[in-house]
């Protein structure tokens, strides 16, 4: 049986989508996932949930425990993972309020949580990540977009940076030089984990402002928060239907 798990970013805290949830307690050789999994059916398929943040945010990027997260999620079975985050765009064409299907990452974060195999069972195992994000996950968040008359942005370039911070206007111009779109905290390093665990991963980000090289366009914290709400209709509806495509049977 095909199971989904979505990581949930701001916004997308709680699996009202779902039916039958419980909440799952899972320990893994990296500590607790979570601080909470639920687990639920969307027309008869099992999906695993965890709120990235916790369901109250209160869990900074710099202290999820992404390894343990993933690790769970194959213990789990997982056959794919669907992400949902939040980014500030690098880009005068992506503006507040609209989603990115990203395509490419570069990661500038410092902590060490990669190598999940390395640990456990030491030994060569180089994993390639030309291409990070699935493209079957992609097409369907593209053509969940396309049906219901979404605008997206099909393609996209994010860069992780530690949190939690803004990049300086030097850094977020550096950046826009190196050709990334839109930067957030959490995409890398989650994306890295799931290809290391074979995983198929795809991520789903919304604008919420202009970084920092677009002077007098400092994101305050209840613009964001009516963006992130205006928004949550939308990323679940998308969520949706990729959901009820990864269902059908091939």
């Amino acid at each position: 049986m095909i199971k989904t798990a979505i990581i949930g970013g701001r916004g997308n805290e709680l699996p009202d989508y779902l039916t039958d949830v419980k909440e799952l307690t899972l320990d893994t050789p990296f500590g607790k996932a979570g601080p909470v999994i639920y687990s639920g059916k969307f027309n008869g398929m099992e999906v695993y949930h965890i709120p990235r943040h916790g369901a109250d945010q209160a869990i900074t990027p710099a202290k999820i425990n992404y390894r343990a997260n993933l690790y769970a999620l194959k213990q789990l079975d997982c056959s794919y993972i669907l992400s949902t985050s939040t980014c500030g765009s690098l880009q005068e064409e992506i503006c507040p309020g609209e989603c990115i299907i990203l395509d490419q990452f570069i990661d500038m974060t410092k902590q060490q949580v990669s190598g999940i195999h390395e640990e456990l069972a030491p030994g060569e195992r180089y994993v390639s990540l030309a291409e990070p994000f699935s493209e079957e996950l992609r097409d369907h968040l593209i053509e969940s977009a396309i049906v219901q008359g979404i605008t997206i942005h099909t393609k996209g370039i994010v860069i992780s940076i530690d949190g939690f911070r803004s990049s300086s206007r030097a850094e977020s111009n550096l950046y826009r030089k190196w050709g990334a779109d839109v930067i957030n905290m959490t995409t890398a390093p989650e994306v890295i984990l799931a290809n290391e665990l074979n995983i198929p991963y795809a991520a789903l980000t919304l604008c919420i402002g202009y970084d920092s090289w677009r002077t007098g366009e400092a994101m305050q914290a209840e613009q964001i928060k009516a963006i992130v709400a205006e928004n949550r209709d939308k990323i679940n509806r998308l969520l949706i239907y990729t959901l009820q495509k990864i269902g059908q049977p091939s």
